[in-house]
């Protein structure tokens, strides 16, 4: 492909444009707008030669995008994705990206990269611009064969990537465009992709050691810096134990989360060897398993572990900091997206912190099977109270207004029990306060690699919308097919979810669940 040099006049004369271009020509753009582009065709010379850059559609924590419209050699005008790296990345991370825009991309509902530009430390990656619409613009209107659609072509992408032994870890709509009227898809920014052992981008396998010290991100608060009390008394290292959590986190491991539900508090320690046994008698620390942390632990060395990733979309193994994490964060990050449009509400999980999001969590997979899960990856968690897991479909339907709130019950545990049959009183509660994502009290945080709601062609995150009355959302639901949604949505859901990175279903084998037999 051959571009011609732009100029004023050209582009003034041209009126066959795309749509979204249009809405974009008629939406006067800021000075401020206009003030980053001049300032990016002095940093970058060279794109004022191919590209006229007609908005800023995007801004997140490591990157800016940019509308540009070039004229072919054959005369055609063609729109692209222009992404403004900040001068700050490091030279490997960059490279990594291209790889895999380079190697995976192109296909199989995955974004590609047509140039790059650079100019000293700014690097601009140019991509084909797709039109597509916001999910939380459409997520009202939705129908579920659309959504069976696009959680399809998802994991289609998912598959396709994985097998290059690429971890994405920032799997979330905003990342996975739609174009709704042409039903085309495409999976964008792998400015935190991380790789496998085998992966075939093997500059991926180099950015293990960039992930050492952890950077401030906007969203989230840091208290990296709070320097804990030194120990009063000398004390012997607890083996058994192994709190190698950041302070941040030992800090911030008792938390106490206000509901109807009462009070609870979620507390995480371990290492990533084997699951841990109570420390022997006789020695100093004895905080293990308590809603306390003591100056030993917050002294202790900070555990290394990726966190990466948007809040709400982050896997169980990467809240409680797993070391060893694959290719399942992204399918749970899948899970997360499907919860959401089966329930009609985006975002579903809202945290600031790590600790709330796993409390998040527990309220809907449950506390029992969360604790479980963290033992097998060599995490303890501690849960001041019982949450039951509760059962998804019923979840879902209540969330979109199709069943009382009074229907919703608890997936039986062990002895055919339900949960729900020893809850009090005060544990019942409309699952509707998820609507907008919780709100719960904040204490602390950390972050690391970490990246506020945004995506690299879209300039917008908005909040949800106002749901309608539950009698015209329903009378609306069932004419999109919401009526009949089948038992293997929710099962697929399900498998997705799976607490246990081990045991959850992968990419490749979700495309062939019977969910998707007649695609």
């Amino acid at each position: 492909m051959e571009l011609s040099p732009v100029c004023s006049e050209d582009i003034s004369s041209y009126g066959g444009i795309l749509k979204s271009d249009a809405v974009h020509r008629k939406r006067k753009i800021s000075k401020d707008v206009e003030l980053d582009i001049e300032s990016l065709y002095k940093t970058v010379p060279q794109l004022s030669k191919v590209f006229r850059i007609k908005d800023k559609i995007g801004e997140g924590t490591f990157s800016s995008v940019y509308l540009g419209e070039a004229q072919m050699h054959d005369g055609r005008r063609e729109m692209f994705a222009l992404k403004h790296l900040i001068p700050t990345s490091h030279p490997t991370r960059i490279a990594a990206e291209l790889q895999c825009l380079t190697l995976a991309g192109g296909r199989e509902n995955v974004m590609g990269v047509t140039y790059c530009f650079r100019k000293e430390d700014h690097v601009v990656i140019v991509m084909p611009y797709m039109e597509h619409q916001a999910i939380v613009d459409i997520i009202g209107s939705l129908s579920y064969k659309e959504v069976r659609l696009y959680i399809y072509h998802l994991l289609k992408a998912l598959k396709h990537i994985h097998q290059f032994g690429i971890i994405h870890r920032d799997i979330k709509p905003n990342n996975f465009l739609y174009n709704r009227k042409l039903r085309t898809y495409a999976l964008v920014d792998f400015g935190l992709a991380q790789g496998t052992a085998d992966s075939q981008i093997e500059l991926l396998k180099d950015l293990a050691g960039l992930r050492r010290v952890p950077r401030p991100v906007f969203g989230e608060r840091n208290l990296n810096s709070c320097t804990p009390a030194p120990p009063t008394s000398k004390h012997v290292p607890l083996k058994t134990e192994s709190l190698k959590a950041k302070k941040t986190e030992d800090a911030a491991s008792y938390k106490h989360v206000s509901s109807n539900r009462g009070l609870v508090s979620v507390r995480t320690s371990g290492s990533s060897q084997k699951p841990q046994r109570a420390p022997q008698q006789g020695l100093t620390c004895n905080c293990y398993l308590t809603d306390r942390v003591c100056n030993v632990c917050l002294a202790r060395k900070q555990q290394v572990a990726p966190r990466a990733g948007t809040p709400g979309f982050r896997a169980p193994e990467v809240l409680t900091k797993c070391p060893n994490q694959g290719t399942a964060i992204d399918v749970w990050s899948a899970g997360v997206i499907l919860l959401s449009l089966l329930s009609g509400r985006y975002p579903f999980f809202k945290a600031s912190d790590d600790l709330i999001a796993l409390a998040q969590i527990m309220t809907i997979r449950g506390s029992r099977e969360t604790i479980q899960a963290a033992k097998t990856f060599g995490k303890a968690v501690v849960c001041s109270r019982e949450l039951p897991r509760q059962d998804l479909r019923t979840l879902c339907e209540t969330l979109r207004g199709q069943r009382s709130s009074a229907d919703v019950t608890m997936v039986p545990e062990a002895g055919g029990e339900t949960s729900a049959a020893r809850r009090n009183t005060d544990q019942d509660e409309t699952p509707t306060r998820w609507a907008n994502g919780p709100q719960l009290n904040t204490h602390r945080g950390e972050v690391s690699e970490t990246r506020p709601e945004h995506h690299e062609h879209s300039s917008s995150s908005k909040a949800p919308t106002n749901q309608s009355s539950p009698s015209e959302s329903k009378v609306a639901d069932d004419q999109k097919g919401w009526d009949r949604v089948p038992d293997e949505a929710f099962n697929l859901l399900d498998l997705l979810l799976d607490l246990n990175p081990s045991t959850r279903i992968t990419a490749a084998e979700a495309l062939q669940h019977p969910f998707f037999k007649d695609l």
